[in-house]
C-alpha cells in the first residue's frame, strides 16, 4: 500500500539524466520539491539515483588532521576573503571572489574574468557599504592578495591600513576554512543553478548571485546565529571617502618645471599653485579603465599631457641639406662656387635641381637605383671580359691581367680598373678568383 508507483520512478529518474545530472541528493531533492512539486523521501531518492549509477558525492580530502577553530563570537570581528577560479558559467573560465564573516558565514561575493586588485576593492567595499568597518580581514599568503602571481598586493594592504583594517596572513588553506568550505558549497549549488537558468554571461550570473541565490538560499541554508548579538562592524566615518581609498596609486616625482612622467609620457600641472612644490610627490589615482587622476596634499590637480616636438627623421635631414646647397647655388648665382664651399660635386647639384623642378621636394628624396651606372665606370661588355680571363688565369695578378687584355683584346683598362671589379665581383684575391672558377664548373656539369 506504501509502495511508490513505478512511473514516478521513471519519472524521477529521467529528470536526474536529462536535467539535474550535477546535483547532490539534498539539492536534487529541494529542485524536485519546488520545481517539480515531486515529494520524495530522501533515501527512496538515494536508492533510485543509485540503480541508474548517478550519484553526486562529496569531496573527501585526504590529509593531517587539523585543530578545530571556534567560529569568532561577533560579527565584525574576523573576516575572510579569497578568490576561485573555475569555470562557473558559460564556457570559459572566471573568478569568484568573495568575503564572509568568521562569526555568521554572511558573505558577499561577485565574479570577475580573473583574479585583481580592482576586483578585491571592489568586493571588501561592497561589505563596508552593507555592514560598515571591520576589524581584520584573514586572507592566504600565496592567494589572491601575495605571492608571485599578485604583484600588486601593496595596493590592498596600503588600503586597509588607511581604513584601520588588520591583516593576517594563513600559513595554509586550512587556516581558512571557513572560505574554502564556502566556495565548495558554491561550486556545489551555484553552478548547478546558473545552468539550469541558461545564464552563461557575467552580468547574468552576478545578478543571480545577488538577488536569488545568496537571499534565497546561503542566508537561510548557510548563515549561523552568531555568539552575540552585539555587532562589531563600525559605521564608516562621515571623512572617510571609499573612492579615494578603493584605488591603486601610484607616486611620481616632481620636476622642477612642474612636470612629472606616468605611462612613458610626460603631464605638466596646470592647477594654480602659490609656491614651488619641485622635488615633492605627486599622487597617482588609476581608475579602472586605465584613467587616472593626480592629487598633491589631498587637493586634485588638473594637469595636461606634454606634447614633445617631433624629432626630423634622416631622411628629412637629408633632404634640408640639398636644398641648402640649391639656395646657396642661387644666391651665388655660381654652382662651382657653390660645389667649392660645400664639397659637392656640380653635376650633383645640377641633378638636384632637375629633381626639385620637376617633382618638387619630394624627388629629392633618395631613391634606390642599384641598376645606375657611375659615367666613368668601364663599359659593361669589358667587364664581362675581365671577369671571364680572370676566372680562366686566376693566378695572375692586376697588372699582368691589364696588360694582357690591352696586348690581345685591344682594350685599354688599367690594373685599378681590374682591382674594381674584382672588388665588385669579390674576387680580389686568387683563392676567391679560384673558388668561383670551381663554383661554375660543378654549375655548368
Amino acid at each position: 500500500a506504501n509502495k511508490t508507483p513505478e512511473s514516478l520512478k521513471h519519472l524521477v529518474q529521467q529528470l536526474i539524466r536529462e536535467k539535474y545530472y550535477d546535483v547532490n541528493l539534498l539539492h536534487l531533492g529541494e529542485l524536485l520539491e519546488t520545481n517539480e512539486q515531486i515529494a520524495v523521501k530522501r533515501e527512496t531518492l538515494r536508492k533510485w539515483a543509485h540503480d541508474i549509477h548517478h550519484v553526486k558525492r562529496a569531496k573527501r580530502r585526504r590529509g593531517r588532521v587539523h585543530k578545530r577553530r571556534e567560529r569568532m563570537d561577533a560579527p565584525g570581528l574576523l573576516l575572510q576573503m579569497d578568490g576561485s577560479t573555475h569555470r562557473w558559467f558559460g564556457d570559459k573560465k572566471s573568478c569568484l571572489i568573495a568575503i564572509i564573516d568568521d562569526a555568521n558565514s554572511n558573505i558577499h561575493a561577485e565574479f570577475f574574468r580573473s583574479e585583481t586588485t580592482a576586483g578585491s576593492f571592489k568586493v571588501m567595499r561592497g561589505m563596508i557599504e552593507k555592514y560598515g568597518l571591520f576589524k581584520t580581514l584573514y586572507v592566504d599568503r600565496a592567494g589572491i592578495f601575495g605571492g608571485p602571481k599578485r604583484c600588486n598586493f601593496s595596493q590592498m594592504q596600503r588600503a586597509c591600513e588607511e581604513l584601520g583594517i588588520e591583516i593576517i596572513y594563513a600559513t595554509s588553506p586550512q587556516g581558512k576554512g571557513r572560505i574554502e568550505r564556502a566556495f565548495d558549497t558554491l561550486q556545489d549549488r551555484l553552478i548547478p543553478e546558473l545552468r539550469m537558468n541558461n545564464i552563461t554571461d557575467m552580468a547574468g550570473a552576478n545578478s543571480y548571485l545577488q538577488h536569488v541565490f545568496i537571499p534565497q538560499f546561503w542566508h537561510k541554508k548557510i548563515m549561523v546565529k552568531s555568539k552575540s548579538s552585539i555587532t562589531e562592524f563600525m559605521p564608516l566615518p562621515k571623512h572617510i571617502n571609499l573612492d579615494d581609498i578603493c584605488i591603486a596609486k601610484e607616486y611620481r616625482k616632481i620636476r622642477n618645471d612642474h612636470t612629472f612622467s606616468y605611462g612613458n609620457k610626460f603631464y605638466f600641472i596646470e592647477s594654480p599653485i602659490k609656491h614651488s612644490i619641485a622635488n615633492q610627490k605627486i599622487e597617482i589615482r588609476k581608475a579602472a579603465n586605465s584613467h587616472f587622476s593626480a592629487y598633491f596634499a589631498g587637493r586634485r590637480l588638473r594637469v595636461s599631457e606634454v606634447t614633445e616636438p617631433i624629432k626630423a627623421s634622416m631622411e628629412d635631414i637629408d633632404i634640408q641639406k640639398k636644398l641648402d646647397v640649391l639656395a646657396l647655388a642661387d644666391k651665388l648665382g655660381n654652382v662651382s662656387e657653390a660645389s667649392r664651399q660645400t664639397g659637392i660635386s656640380r653635376d650633383t647639384i645640377y641633378r638636384h635641381r632637375r629633381l626639385l623642378k620637376q617633382g618638387g621636394i619630394d624627388a629629392l628624396r633618395r631613391q634606390e637605383t642599384p641598376n645606375l651606372r657611375h659615367k666613368n665606370r668601364s663599359p659593361e661588355e669589358l667587364e664581362k671580359l675581365v671577369i671571364s680571363f680572370s676566372l680562366e688565369n686566376p693566378h695572375l695578378g692586376q697588372a699582368q691581367v691589364s696588360r694582357q687584355l690591352n696586348e690581345h683584346y685591344a682594350t685599354e683598362i688599367s690594373p685599378a680598373g681590374v682591382r674594381n671589379i674584382w672588388l665588385r665581383e669579390d674576387m680580389n684575391t686568387a683563392a676567391l678568383r679560384v673558388s668561383k672558377m670551381q663554383s661554375q664548373q660543378v654549375v655548368a656539369r
